[in-house]
């Protein structure tokens, strides 16, 4: 009895459910025609006003009761009083901005988004519909027709009695200017600017990624911007000194290594289930009982959601005090001063002399985008109809056929218990003493079989527990939104320095990694199983929880259609090479400059680190934060850096070893200096993912793979060949394997993302990366004088001219020259253009044909 009236009450509920669902649907629907019948009635209003307006102002809203009056308003008697009221008593023209409001709320029901987020779009169109209907009262005064209407003619006429007619024109134009200026920001950089006579104008010099408004600030409205260039060698010595600031910084500090791994066991109860091991199948499985509690029914997880806290706003978003303000002003103020002994005293100099007066303040590396705000989760979809119902029937036939499948083989279990999670559930059983575990892993494809079921994976043992583990997919799997997870408590309060929100765990609690410990990860998965979605979860994690100053990203997309969105974010997060007009790389070539600069980027951070005596960029960037580093000798706060590379096998087939060994050399040794790898392929193939880099990899990332070959090649250890899709996948990291439901963000969540970071103010210029000039960029000549050319080698290219055949072999033999001298011979010859490059075990080409044009070369290189 108790069990029918539990599921009986779990009916009543499941359906009370659907049917809140339904409403706001239907609401959403009724908002939209409520649009559309708007809209005809107000267009129909243009046109038939003249015939309907006698009538409907006579007899107002009786006109609806009776029938004997016609009207010629395409809606009917109701259409034409509707669209007076709204014209002829409300705001005339004005009254469309209603349309567009009512599809935003019809659209906001329909998807089950709050209507506080649309709250500024409100209260926009409110001050739009007002505007609008003042505006055309004054255009159309003159006109019969209701253009502004009862609002727009009312305020129209009260303004213009008290500032007149001149005063109302001039009032008006002003608001539409506000506007433009509002809406568009147009610069005024180009705009002449007066000079009166006799002063001199002093120019602030820019500094490298490190400049004035990174410790002043123009009041609490406007950050001085400074350009953010790198600084070379030769400006080291003009730089200022480091400022102070009178709002100490709030970094995020790493705690332990066990940080890494935040998923822990217990999100949802597990449920033992006691077996009688002398028992008959058949009695067996009636007295086999799974009690699950009722909290468990439709809830995803016990780890609550919380709202986005203050405390980020507060770490981003320090506000500058009064007193650097009045220093900045007073520095300012004046262009020029003359001191008593004839030395002029600049700008920068006076800066210098404040820094010294207040260097005990801590730098804030966040001050030049104090107002950041990060992203909200109402950004995100919920998902909310898609939560985990537990169905007590799968799970009873599941581990019936379990267990029938076990005794089959003679292998008998004293215990089993179940862990639900999003898309998959965990058998734990527990084998009878003398039971080997070797026999169990085999039965695999056989218990595959009985249950019917794709993608079993049997772990045996669990890691940790003296259980043998199977895990079986459920037939209605949970979509994981990407809210959920960024809400959670464990990412909110995560204190890590790259916090990656993955998903969920088999027990269904959020997993939150940390990228500075792995340190550099690699992606892999058949096409269409996920790997964009995880890439675009992983780049949305960093940019709900870091600020702009504190990590750049470096994207790589061969296939130039998954991480363009990024680019709207290019003053903010993105980091690329000069003089370059797209932020995403794709084109072969510049990847490969790409990561040649990040190998100058990180050789210059480590002797940044070096002059610091600093082990790693924590330590550095704690002691530039605490003004123990100058500025004046070069240093300055370095962000972390992520390089994401979405598909690597087609950098490999095209560029090969000039893509794997900058990389090779970022994995091995940018751990320190927090540049960080993240590269994704579909084809985890041993020629592409090599031993090297491999080594470098300690944590992979792999996604549904066709083969157990392709599984051993990313993770060392077979199961993802045996994974479902859909964003399920196996994460390694340090040899140990987690089983997950990636988090899902789809596109148009992203680009919501990007566009609320890319409205806010960005720095003044991209974070560039170290200019790199390819070895293919100069002549072939160039370079190369007389002195370096060896005293043979000009008879060595005599005879390569005459004889019309160049190789190492020959010129040994016929000039008498041991191998190293000819070989370096031959180089240079190739180098000045003479033969071309080699080609294996065949002879070169020769590129010079006569001794006229040999004695040419000769006169350029003597007369350099």
């Amino acid at each position: 009895m108790a069990t029918k009236s539990k599921a009986t009450k779990k009916k009543k509920k499941g359906a009370k459910t659907k049917v809140e669902r339904r409403i706001p649907k239907i609401m959403g629907v009724m908002f939209g025609f409520l649009a559309l019948y708007l809209a005809i009635a107000f267009i129909s209003y243009i046109f038939t006003w003249k015939a309907d307006q006698d009538q409907v102002l006579a007899l107002s809203w009786g006109i609806l009761m009776d029938s004997s009056i016609y009207v010629n308003n395409w809606l009917g008697r109701l259409g034409a009083v509707t669209s007076n009221f709204f014209f002829y008593w409300g705001f005339g023209v004005g009254s469309f901005v209603l349309i567009p409001v009512f599809i935003r709320v019809g659209y906001s029901l329909i998807k089950r988004i709050s209507l506080l987020s649309s709250l500024d779009f409100f209260q926009k169109s409110f001050m739009s519909m007002c505007f609008i209907a003042v505006l055309s009262a004054f255009l159309f005064q003159n006109s019969s027709f209701p253009w502004g209407g009862s609002f727009g003619n009312n305020i129209c006429y009260w303004l213009s009695n008290f500032v007149g007619q001149v005063g109302l024109t001039i009032f008006l134009i002003f608001a539409v200017v506000a506007w433009l200026i509002w809406r568009f920001n147009p610069s005024v950089e180009a705009l002449p600017v007066a000079i009166p006579q006799g002063s001199i104008p002093i120019s602030i010099p820019s500094f490298a990624r490190f400049n004035i408004g990174q410790y002043f600030t123009r009041g609490e409205e406007e950050v001085i911007q400074a350009p953010r260039k790198r600084a070379k060698a030769s400006s080291v010595a003009s730089r200022t000194k480091e400022e102070t600031s009178d709002n100490p910084s709030k970094t995020l500090r790493p705690r332990s290594v066990e940080d890494m791994f935040l998923a822990q066991d217990g999100a949802i109860p597990q449920t033992e289930l006691a077996i009688k091991p002398s028992l008959p199948v058949q009695e067996r499985s009636s007295d086999l009982t799974l009690e699950l509690p009722d909290t468990m029914v439709g809830e995803p997880s016990n780890d609550q959601a919380k709202p986005f806290e203050e405390i980020e706003l507060k770490e981003f978003g320090v506000k500058p005090s009064k007193s650097r303000t009045d220093i900045e002003s007073r520095i300012l103020e004046s262009a020029l001063e003359i001191a008593p002994e004839g030395e002029k005293v600049t700008p920068e100099l006076r800066i210098q002399e404040e820094n010294e007066k207040h260097n005990d303040q801590p730098f804030d590396p966040t001050l030049e985008l104090s107002k950041y705000v990060p992203p909200s989760a109402d950004l995100l979809e919920a998902y909310a109809d898609q939560k985990v119902e537990i169905d007590r029937e799968e799970l009873e036939a599941n581990k019936d056929q379990i267990i029938r499948s076990l005794l089959n083989f003679k292998i008998e279990i004293t215990k089993i218990r179940a862990t639900i999670g999003p898309t998959v559930t965990l058998y734990e059983i527990v084998p009878a003493p003398g039971v080997k575990i070797s026999k169990i892993k085999n039965l695999e494809d056989d218990i595959a079989l009985s249950l019917s079921a794709l993608g079993i994976r049997i772990i045996a043992p669990i890691p940790g527990k003296g259980t043998i583990g199977i895990e079986v997919p459920n037939k209605k799997k949970q979509i994981v939104s990407f809210k959920e997870v960024i809400k959670s408590e464990k990412f909110q309060t995560a204190k890590m320095d790259l916090p990656l929100a993955l998903g969920k765990t088999i027990s269904n609690e959020v997993f939150v990694a940390d990228l500075a410990k792995m340190p550099h990860l690699l992606i892999a998965g058949a096409t269409g199983q996920g790997k964009s979605v995880g890439i675009n979860a992983i780049i949305s994690s960093i940019l709900y929880k870091k600020h702009p100053s504190q990590v750049k990203l470096v994207l790589i997309d061969p296939k130039k259609v998954e991480l363009f969105p990024y680019s709207q974010i290019n003053k903010h997060f993105l980091a690329y090479l000069p003089n370059e007009e797209e932020p995403i790389v794709t084109e072969t070539t510049k990847v490969i400059y790409t990561l040649n600069s990040l190998c100058m980027e990180m050789d210059e951070r480590y002797d940044l680190l070096k002059q610091a005596r600093a082990r790693n960029l924590k330590e550095y960037n704690d002691k530039f934060i605490a003004r123990k580093l100058n500025p004046q000798n070069g240093h300055r706060f370095m962000p972390f850096i992520v390089l994401v590379i979405d598909e690597f096998a087609d950098l490999i087939m095209t560029a090969g070893k000039e893509v794997e060994l900058p990389i090779a050399r970022i994995a091995q040794l940018a751990r320190a200096v927090g540049i960080h790898l993240i590269i994704a392929t579909q084809r985890p193939s041993v020629n592409i993912i090599t031993g090297v880099i491999k080594a470098n990899f300690p944590a992979r990332l792999a996604f549904k793979v066709t083969s157990k070959i392709d599984s051993r090649t990313i993770l060392d250890a077979g199961g993802a060949d045996q994974l479902i899709g859909r964003g399920d996948m196996l994460l390694s990291v340090g040899g140990n394997i987690v089983r997950l439901q990636c988090a899902f963000v789809d596109t148009p969540e992203v680009e919501r993302i990007v566009d609320h970071i890319g409205e806010q103010q960005g720095f003044g210029e991209p974070f560039f990366l170290p200019e790199y000039v390819g070895e293919d960029s100069g002549g072939s000549a160039k370079g190369i004088s007389a002195s370096d050319l060896d005293a043979m080698f000009w008879d060595a290219a005599n005879l390569v001219v005459m004889n019309q055949h160049g190789s190492t072999s020959m010129l040994q033999r016929k000039l008498q020259l041991g191998y190293n001298r000819a070989g370096r011979i031959m180089d240079q010859l190739e180098a000045l253009g003479v033969v071309g490059g080699a080609q294996g075990s065949k002879p070169r080409e020769v590129l010079y044909f006569s001794e006229m044009e040999l004695m040419s070369l000769k006169e350029n290189i003597l007369n350099k």
